[in-house]
């Protein structure tokens, strides 16, 4: 991206929905303006669904952030959503509207990814980023705890603990009792408990405490004269002990802790206890980065191939299950000669799904050769995949499991015309080099005309290649039998 350019972070958070604007200079991003809207959105119903008023409330966030950035470029923009969306049930039914009123895509992001992004803004924003440091984010919902050196994770994990979840359990009617406080912090221990051994293996010389519950009670010790802002078991008491005097949040005065903290703040403290307790920490600075500044400098990533933090785990899944690369390169090549006659763009989002999609499409011959593209697509919409949402990596798990064999099983997806044109060229490319070797160039082309598709050859190079010939021909017959017309051209 060039210098100057203006780049935003949204971050749908379980209690929170914050946008961060900013603009590169050098290698660094200097805030130009920052929003954050209380939108309590973690407290999910019986059934596990987002109510209508918690919908309603991100829906108006989202349309006022939507105004913002109403001049921004798509490619310079990304929302991502956290622990609750998630979780809740009817989160497509939600997304869908937010996705209208602000005017850009939102990925829900896995645990391990929102971690990894968290440590991604506070590494880059740390005075000392070389260090060996414990990273704490306590959102809503989840609390992300990470061990790194530099700007690399060692470990990454999310955990389904929040301050929202925590506070609705054991503190119900906002009452805050010293048996709240025990159970609350006993069911936080028992979350984190069995992560131990693998965070204090690699050992740290500090530890910072990201956004939410930790800048809050950072900001509380600090006003109070407790500490200068340091989080120290001392502290933590004392703020304990501010709460249970007051009871309840009705009753309880705590100059700078603001009207809407008040019902979260007792499960938020609650997990930062038990974290203290169960690594043996002292203390816990408050760092300035956080999951938007992340996802910002993740944005600036994917401006190259070779820096796209996708790509890279791409490479890395290749060289883990032991695909065969040559054969992935052979088949990638075909497709992107057949990019702009089926109306992909080179450098878009989709033509990228399409090429990590070729790269991995036989990765599940790690576990089988028979129904191998069923156990990939398993593989990769599980897999640890950093950098990627979670509906993209369904999306090329989807790609992988129909890249051969009937179209029966993803027949719901053929409605998408991209998603369509995307397999079209998977499909054609793995067949014309199931013999694992090169095809010419210009032997084999493939366009889209509206809903119909035009495979066109060489004639006498199909002559030469009868197998070849007789798979083209099942290859029309399967799309025939979803509805979808595909023409062979001599």
């Amino acid at each position: 991206m060039q210098e100057g350019t203006l780049i935003a972070a949204i971050d749908m958070g379980s209690n929170s929905f914050r946008l961060e604007i900013g603009r590169l200079e050098g290698k660094q991003i200097i805030r130009v303006d920052y929003l954050k809207e209380t939108v309590r959105q973690g407290a999910l119903d019986e059934h596990q669904c987002l109510t209508a008023l918690a919908q309603q409330r991100g829906l108006d966030c989202l349309r006022r952030f939507g105004e913002r950035l109403r001049d921004f470029s798509r490619s310079h923009v990304r929302a991502v959503a956290t622990q609750t969306l998630r979780e809740a049930a009817n989160r497509n039914e939600f997304l869908s509207k937010a996705e209208e009123v602000l005017g850009f895509p939102i990925e829900v992001i896995s645990g391990r990814e929102e971690a990894r992004l968290i440590y991604a803004g506070v590494s880059r924003l740390l005075p000392y980023q070389n260090e060996q440091k414990l990273v704490v984010d306590i959102g809503g919902r989840s609390t992300e705890m990470i061990v790194g050196k530099g700007v690399r994770a060692l470990e990454a994990e999310s955990f389904k603990i929040g301050s929202v979840s925590l506070s609705m359990k054991y503190f119900s009617e906002n009452r805050y009792t010293e048996k709240g406080f025990k159970n609350a912090q006993v069911a936080a221990a028992a979350e984190i408990e069995e992560s131990i051994e693998t965070y204090t293996r690699h050992g740290w010389r500090a530890v910072y405490g990201s956004s939410g519950t930790v800048a809050v009670v950072s900001q509380l010790l600090q006003l109070h004269g407790v500490t200068d802002g340091t989080i120290t078991r001392e502290g933590l008491a004392w703020l304990k002990n501010q709460l249970l005097k007051a009871g309840s949040a009705d009753r309880l005065r705590l100059e700078g802790l603001k009207e809407e903290r008040k019902a979260v703040i007792a499960g938020g403290l609650a997990i930062l206890n038990a974290i203290f307790e169960q690594f043996s920490l002292s203390t816990m600075q408050i760092a300035k980065g956080a999951l938007r500044h992340g996802v910002m400098f993740d944005l600036l990533g994917r401006d190259d191939d070779s820096t796209d933090v996708r790509s890279q785990t791409v490479r890395r899944l290749q060289l883990r299950f032991g695909c065969d690369c040559l054969q992935a390169e052979r088949v990638s090549n075909l497709v992107h000669q057949w990019f702009a006659a089926l109306n992909i763009p080179t450098h878009s989002e989709s033509a990228r799904e399409l090429s990590w999609a070729c790269a991995l499409h036989e990765i599940g011959m790690t576990v089988s050769h028979s129904e191998y593209h069923r156990h990939g697509a398993y593989l990769v919409e599980h897999a640890d995949a950093a950098g990627f949402s979670q509906f993209q990596q369904r999306r090329i798990a989807q790609l992988i499991l129909a890249h051969r064999g009937g179209l029966r099983k993803i027949e719901t997806l053929l409605q998408d015309e991209l998603f369509v044109a995307q397999l079209m060229a998977l499909r054609l490319a793995a067949l014309l080099t199931h013999a694992r070797r090169n095809v010419e160039a210009g032997c084999v082309s493939l366009s889209s005309h509206g809903k119909n598709y035009l495979i066109t050859t060489n004639s006498a190079w199909l002559n030469h290649h009868p197998q070849t010939e007789y798979l083209i021909k099942e290859e029309l017959e399967a799309w025939g039998k979803v509805g979808i017309k595909v023409l062979l051209e001599k």
